[in-house]
């Protein structure tokens, strides 16, 4: 959008669009270098998907969006921004996950190696060897693939750093592996359904089935953080984590405005100068605006297609939205009476589904199909933290994946709630007389509490190989510059996507503050150059 504000306009160095977490860490970011910041949010309170409330009873705290927080525990990102000097704290469960089985066996990923290696090893000799392998691997690559994963892309410095620590050769096996599907990673790796279904489990994840190319690089991932630095909440609620970046903002002059829905960013000579809040306010921004809003909305809503080459507005036709999420929380009287022994004490409990049920219920979503059987990711939140309920209680989050525009039809959503639930009953018999309160958010529901969760997706788009790196979130550079200048894609929707770990803030601010520096002209020039090979000119046809 193209306006000329009037001279009484409020003037900042930069005006972030949405308080998500990742706009928070770039608008710190920023804060940092001395610059003026300011973060508008549409809702009530800052946060976007890491906010916490009251929702199935009062006394029961669960999380609207994001509970557990592997990669922000181990990110490098947040690790620089020292969170706990302001408030953050973590809690752990006594055990990270456990995967129930349909026989109610359980394989169960422990901080512990000994503990770990010997639930694999249950189900089958020899698997605990296998897992201790992979997580000493991951003790020596952690740093500099973590580095390489959540840096902007190219990721030179992390790349450079890996390629010392494991040499060419080892490299390029590194690289196929996380492109494996989870399937066939897991086949190679282990012989017995326990470590395959954790892997194969934990991609589900990032909405990648376990048959898909690159879901190893999400179950291996998240298997080995699990493993490492367990998956931890923070106290108090993912809330608490929202609360201690925007304390160390305002500790540097950064603001943050709740209620302030933006309505447009203002396009100057194909340059973003601003934006206009909803009520027809403007902000000037001498500097930069970063978008912490998926992609499609920043685009086609905000900015305007008339901004936008031709490539870019036919690629944005073809994105694709990781699939729809059905989210319940219950207050429970007491803890779950799982079966499983294993699953009793885990924060993370994957249940429903063994590898062959993953492989059905990829299926079904690529199918357009709703699964006749839920599979369900759980959190027991008071396990995990004891302020999250009255003691004895449990307050429990969950939920299970869609296909989009699934569950229209009338009573839809209650029956899958009433699957979800028959599949607990059958794990943890008694699970329905513990019942004090239900909360039940849909996939509207969860826009309308959140509007970057559009359609219910929680990755701000799927987080296939083929919208990932370069492609994400459309071909391009891989990286958080615009084809708009000093507008830069800031959320999930950029590389390296979804997840709570900073790194598309990060990226943006970074990028924020090469293209206001002392070689900014010849950085935009080199942006603007890539951007035409990529997409043309605005307004052209081909």
């Amino acid at each position: 959008m193209t306006v000329l504000p009037s001279g009484d306009a409020e003037r900042v160095d930069a005006v972030v669009v949405g308080a998500g977490h990742n706009g928070l860490v770039a608008a710190n970011r920023l804060a940092d270098a001395g610059w003026r910041v300011l973060v508008l949010e549409a809702t009530d309170t800052a946060g976007g998907a890491t906010r916490s409330a009251e929702l199935a009873a009062p006394g029961w705290l669960t999380d609207l969006g994001s509970a557990f927080h592997p990669l922000g525990a181990a990110s490098p990102v947040l690790r620089a921004l020292r969170l706990e000097e302001h408030g953050l704290r973590w809690s752990h469960a006594p055990q990270p996950l456990a995967h129930v089985l349909p026989d109610d066996s359980a394989a169960v990923i422990s901080r512990d190696l000994d503990v770990t290696a010997a639930s694999v090893d249950a189900f089958a000799p020899g698997d605990g060897d296998a897992w201790r392998a992979l997580a000493a691997q991951w003790q020596d690559l952690r740093e500099p693939l973590l580095d390489a994963l959540l840096s902007p892309f190219p990721p030179v410095r992390g790349g450079l750093r890996l390629l010392r620590k494991v040499g060419s050769p080892d490299l390029l096996r590194l690289v196929r592996r996380l492109l494996l599907p989870a399937l066939r990673f897991s086949a190679e790796e282990f012989r017995g359904e326990g470590a395959r279904v954790l892997v194969a489990g934990n991609a589900m994840h990032a909405d990648v089935p376990p048959t898909g190319s690159g879901s190893t690089a999400f179950g291996w991932l998240l298997s080995m953080l699990a493993q490492d630095v367990g998956f931890p909440v923070p106290v108090g609620g993912s809330g608490a984590l929202a609360a201690a970046l925007v304390a160390r903002l305002e500790a540097r002059g950064g603001r943050v405005e709740t209620d302030r829905p933006v309505s447009a960013v203002l396009v100057e000579r194909g340059a973003a100068v601003g934006v206009v809040d909803r009520a027809g306010g403007t902000v000037r921004a001498d500097r930069a605006v970063l978008a912490d809003v998926p992609a499609p909305v920043l685009y086609r809503e905000l900015v305007g297609e008339e901004h936008l080459p031709a490539r870019l507005r036919a690629d944005l036709d073809r994105f694709q939205w990781d699939h729809a999420v059905l989210k319940v929380d219950w207050a429970l009287s007491g803890r779950v009476p799982w079966t499983a022994a294993g699953a009793r004490d885990a924060g993370t409990v994957h249940v429903g589904a063994d590898t062959t049920g993953l492989v059905d219920l990829g299926g079904d979503l690529a199918a357009g199909r709703v699964p006749r059987t839920p599979y369900l990711i759980l959190g027991q939140l008071t396990t995990a933290d004891p302020t999250r309920s009255p003691r004895g209680t449990e307050s429990l989050w969950g939920y299970t994946r869609v296909p989009h525009d699934a569950l229209r039809g009338p009573g839809e959503v209650e029956a899958h709630v009433a699957r979800m639930e028959a599949v607990l009953e059958r794990h943890a018999p008694g699970f329905g007389d513990l019942v004090v309160g239900r909360a039940v958010s849909g996939p509207d529901e969860l826009q309308r509490q959140n509007p970057g969760l559009i359609r219910g997706a929680l990755m701000a788009g799927t987080a296939s190989p083929h919208q990932q790196l370069v492609f994400r979130p459309t071909p391009g550079l891989g990286r958080p510059d615009t084809v708009v200048d000093r507008l830069f894609l800031a959320g999930a929707s950029a590389h390296p996507g979804g997840a709570v770990h900073g790194g598309p803030g990060a990226a943006a601010a970074r990028a924020a503050l090469a293209r206001s520096g002392r070689l900014g002209p010849a950085y935009a020039a080199v942006i603007r150059a890539g951007h035409r090979v990529v997409h043309g000119t605005p307004g052209s046809t081909a």
